[in-house]
């Protein structure tokens, strides 16, 4: 599994369209704009990666935040999330950007978001870790990113992992995954890939890279979403990190 087959996933027709209702019936969770709105200021300029249809950046603009560019790599889903803003009026920039290889100057955006796992599906520790890099980069000193992961260790599916780590164990393990902790699910639109971490690992790689991290707290314990949340995602783990402000 690489990132061109990620891309490939995502800039299907029907894949875009599971996204855009989301983005029209779901939109920001409870959880989500809690942390948002604790952490950024709607003066803020946010670089949103992974926006998908657009359910973030909306909701985000619906709460006052302006100063919004929402990027992903799915060009075909860009070309959607910018057509549902348009309908709505709201002049929110989008562009097609890979978050392991930004095309932006550093220290030019006061936050940044990864949401719904999106950096989980980005294939490899070592791609993971570069778009970590990128964001660092381009976030000025003192700056927050939020994103979320899955949760190994909070899984629902304990015997999958335990009967996973006996594969990996006797190197059976599926040959198209890279990292323990990979997954490549069956779904309506074809195999789609995602990352299940364990938290010291994200910990540890936020860490290398240069973030503080100042929270990292499952959904569950920051909000009881709603069924339709519930149903259109399952429990993750949110993230806070800051970029540390610069010596003198």
């Amino acid at each position: 599994m690489n990132k061109g087959d990620v891309r490939k996933f995502y800039n299907q027709e029907d894949v875009i369209d599971h996204y855009a209702q989301a983005a029209s019936d779901v939109g920001l969770w409870i959880s989500e704009e809690k942390i948002f709105q604790r952490v950024f200021s709607t003066e803020d300029s946010i670089l949103e990666l992974g926006c998908g249809a657009g359910r973030i950046a909306i909701g985000l603009y619906e709460l006052g935040y302006t100063k919004i560019f929402a990027t992903d790599y799915a060009r075909k889903m860009v070309g959607r999330a910018r057509s549902a803003a348009e309908i709505l009026e709201y002049p929110i920039p989008f562009g097609v950007q890979d978050a392991t290889d930004l095309d932006f100057a550093d220290e030019m955006f006061d936050g940044a978001i990864f949401g719904f796992n999106g950096l989980m599906q980005i294939p490899g520790r070592d791609g993971r870790k570069k778009a970590m890099s990128e964001i660092f980069r381009v976030l000025r000193p003192g700056s927050w990113f939020v994103f979320t992961s899955h949760d190994r260790n909070a899984s629902e599916h304990p015997s999958f992992w335990k009967a996973e780590t006996k594969r990996w164990r006797a190197g059976t393990q599926d040959p198209d995954l890279i990292d323990f902790g990979d997954r490549i699910g069956a779904t309506p639109w074809g195999d789609l890939y995602i990352h299940v971490p364990e938290a010291n690992m994200i910990r540890a790689d936020l860490k290398e890279v240069g973030f503080r991290i100042e929270i990292d707290v499952l959904r569950s314990k920051l909000a009881d979403e709603p069924p339709g949340v519930k149903e259109f995602s399952d429990e993750c783990r949110f993230w806070v990190a800051q970029k540390p402000e610069a010596k003198e």
